[in-house]
């Protein structure tokens, strides 16, 4: 199943393009912009299952010929634009699968419809491309955009398409559909939801990891006891991250959640605002001995970590330098 009920949040975005349809004022391009794993995908397969659904005209029927054909990515007017290589969609990606394509009359939906992952991916000559089709398309294309950055794009295909900007989920949502549809133990949701930063995508992840709650407690250990621990067994902990079948951003995310407790109980003394409640002991153990500087400074090594991880400076080196200003600041 899959309509504008399944989608969770996003309001906006559901309310603009429901409004489009049933107002028979569907634009000929969209940007959808949204975090890696946010759900952009299944906001386009919603709004193209709409658009081409044979029985209705507010949620996909789920039953007529076109959804069916929709969800098994099979419907001859709905096309997933593919791309051979892995950094970059070319000009002739587009030129095959888009221009040369659009020419051709839907078979038998109302439109045409043609949805492109990874757009910040298209290269200037793709991208110039796409804009010969966007500013003379036939009455029945639809291109969608889908792309964590916007400003990649050029300006003129940004002037010419309706730009919708996918905002953080609240944890409070996040929370309720785990509970609900993966039925996830309460505690488990809210930790989830919280190491997602309102990404829908990144939560559900989390979540069906058998390997997270594992994971969660190995990294919680380390950083209760590193303020003793000799550097070599740091190391050894460092060693075993990598054989974690986790996305190493989610194994920072869990340190950094840690050290928003530490800082938030330092500043406000409340449990009932932490994530890791029932650490509660240790948590006011390092907020009682470590400095705001000195969590901050944490907090900075953290986003530093990221960013070397991001341009594949070597994992052991950057989780040593990382866990050594841990030890050095708590």
């Amino acid at each position: 199943m899959a309509g504008f009920n399944d989608i969770v949040g996003q309001e906006q975005i559901k309310e603009h393009m429901q409004n489009a349809i049933q107002m028979d004022k569907v634009s000929h391009a969209y940007i959808i912009q949204g975090e890696l794993g946010a759900g952009k995908e299944f906001i386009a397969k919603v709004f193209a299952k709409t658009i081409q659904c044979e029985r209705s005209k507010k949620q996909p029927c789920e039953e007529c010929r076109s959804c069916k054909q929709i969800d098994g990515k099979n419907h001859p007017d709905v096309i997933w634009v593919s791309h051979e290589k892995p950094n970059s969609i070319g000009v002739e990606d587009i030129r095959g699968q888009v221009n040369n394509d659009m020419g051709i009359k839907p078979y038998y939906g109302p439109k045409k419809i043609y949805i492109i992952s990874e757009a910040e991916k298209m290269t200037v000559q793709a991208q110039n491309a796409l804009l010969k089709t966007l500013e003379e398309p036939p009455a029945y294309g639809v291109i969608i955009l889908l792309t964590t950055n916007a400003d990649t794009l050029l300006p003129t295909i940004l002037s010419r398409c309706v730009v919708l900007h996918m905002r953080p989920v609240e944890d409070r949502k996040i929370e309720e559909f785990l509970m609900k549809q993966l039925h996830i133990p309460d505690y488990k949701a809210g930790v989830c939801a919280a190491f997602a930063r309102g990404n829908m995508g990144k939560a559900k992840a989390l979540a069906e990891n058998e390997d997270f709650e594992h994971i969660k407690e190995e990294a919680i250990s380390l950083l209760k006891y590193i303020h003793d621990m000799e550097l070599s067994e740091i190391v050894a902990a460092i060693k075993k991250i990598s054989d974690f079948k986790l996305d190493v951003s989610s194994y920072l995310d869990i340190i950094s959640v840690w050290y928003r407790d530490i800082l938030l109980f330092k500043a406000t003394k409340d449990v009932n605002s932490l994530i890791f409640k029932e650490e509660i002991q240790y948590i006011r153990k390092i907020a009682g001995r470590s400095s705001y500087e000195g969590i901050e400074n944490i907090i900075e090594a953290l986003d530093k970590a990221q960013t070397r991880l991001s341009a594949n400076v070597n994992f052991d080196l950057t989780m040593e330098l990382l866990f050594l200003s841990v030890k050095e600041n708590s």
